[in-house]
């Protein structure tokens, strides 16, 4: 498998990358806002993504 790999942006900032594993795509936070989806295996990139993105809104309230 090829290791096909995506940055994950929220806006201005930078969540982590996603890489492409058997059963999906395996998450590597850039950051502490986004510790928690560290090594996650998620079915896709915008799942991965809407993850993130929850994660930041939940963080800014």
């Amino acid at each position: 498998m090829p290791h096909t790999t995506h940055v994950i942006e929220v806006g201005d900032v930078t969540a982590g990358i996603v890489v492409a594993v058997e059963g999906g795509f395996r998450f590597f936070a850039a950051g502490f806002a986004f510790k928690s989806l560290d090594l996650a295996i998620f079915a896709s990139i915008e799942e991965a993504s809407r993850a993130a993105r929850e994660k930041l809104t939940r963080r800014r309230r």
